[in-house]
């Protein structure tokens, strides 16, 4: 039977119809889903020989996506997480086919009974007040890229800004004066606004009147003055973690990531005291469950928890071998 090229459509009508118009979705999440049906596209050329415009919601049945995210896993090395991120883009657009296209529920609905892959949650990395110093103390200043990565750095690991968030920051969204503070608008199109601590202050005014002050300009932009793209902070990240690892070792041992800067935020102010639902408005969590693996990786807090206990009275035992003759007959 010949394909009947009925995915074409209702791919196209899923992003302009429900994600665009409808939902609204942000750049970001349209990015991610359009990237995921791509992966899906490809996979499918190769394996069916069929283009992607010929193909039919039919040929993308639940043991074919099942196969396609299988070799997500092998073929690309993607993580469980990644895995289970590509499902649940492919599980928006088969509730959105179940729809408009009712003559294939059953397969729509074997697609969605695809558990999503058990993941093993790991502690979250931060860097300590000492690695802070010597991540900001390791950038070169004399230097225009210097000064903005020092800037970008400084305000990433005070504020706790997502790395879309930092990216997209223009110098309008500074606001100065009493109560200083930046404003965004992060995951799920929700705008928030956070305060700015006095050092920060000072370096971002020096910065905004090195670049010359224009509300629309990037805060932190790119050599051509465009958005600096995540590749660009990654590079910046890891180039002042590998200089700062020489005079603080402990950072050689800790994978850096943009969005370790936000976990840092969010430890300091967590051993700072300050309440978990307060951090949570802070990093714009939508769920005060998610400020939990901060004290899951709070050691300190348990080491307090341990100084409070009275642990049982226990003398260290010796070791006594037993006698050779025992021991030999213990061998056979």
């Amino acid at each position: 039977m010949k394909p009947s090229g009925d995915f074409s459509p209702l791919c196209q009508s899923f992003f302009s119809k429900w994600l665009i118009s409808q939902r609204k979705a942000s750049p970001n999440t349209i990015s991610a889903y359009a990237q995921t049906i791509r992966l899906l596209l490809t996979h499918a050329q190769k394996r069916l020989r069929t283009p992607p415009s010929k193909l039919s919601l039919e040929q993308l049945d639940a043991a074919f996506i099942a196969e396609f995210l299988d070799n997500l896993e092998s073929s690309r090395n993607n993580g469980a997480r990644s895995r289970n991120t590509r499902l649940a883009s492919l599980r928006s657009f088969y509730h959105y086919a179940a729809l408009e296209a009712p003559q294939y529920s059953n397969l729509i609905q074997r697609v969605l009974a695809i558990p999503y892959k058990r993941l093993t949650r790991r502690l979250v990395s931060y860097l300590t007040r000492p690695e802070i110093e010597a991540v900001l103390s390791s950038v070169d200043k004399s230097t225009w890229i210097g000064r903005r990565n020092h800037a970008m750095l400084l305000v990433a690991m005070q504020t706790g800004l997502r790395l879309s968030e930092i990216t997209g920051l223009r110098q309008r969204d500074v606001v100065w004066g009493s109560g200083a503070h930046v404003r965004c608008e992060g995951k799920g199109r929700k705008e928030r606004c956070t305060p700015l601590a006095k050092p920060t202050i000072a370096v971002l005014k020096a910065w905004i009147n090195e670049q010359g002050d224009n509300a629309t300009c990037f805060l932190f932009p790119s050599r051509g003055g465009g958005r600096l793209s995540a590749d660009g902070v990654q590079h910046a990240v890891a180039k002042q973690v590998s200089l700062a690892s020489h005079t603080c070792p402990s950072l050689a041992k800790k994978h850096i990531t943009p969005h370790v800067l936000r976990h840092t935020a969010a430890m300091e102010l967590f051993q700072a005291g300050v309440d978990r639902s307060l951090i949570a408005i802070w990093l714009g969590h939508e769920s005060l469950d998610t400020t939990q693996i901060y004290l899951d990786a709070n050691l300190q807090l348990k080491e307090a928890v341990l100084n409070r206990l009275n642990p049982p009275q226990s003398k260290p035992g010796r070791y006594r071998p037993d006698d050779k003759l025992l021991i030999y007959l213990k061998g056979l």
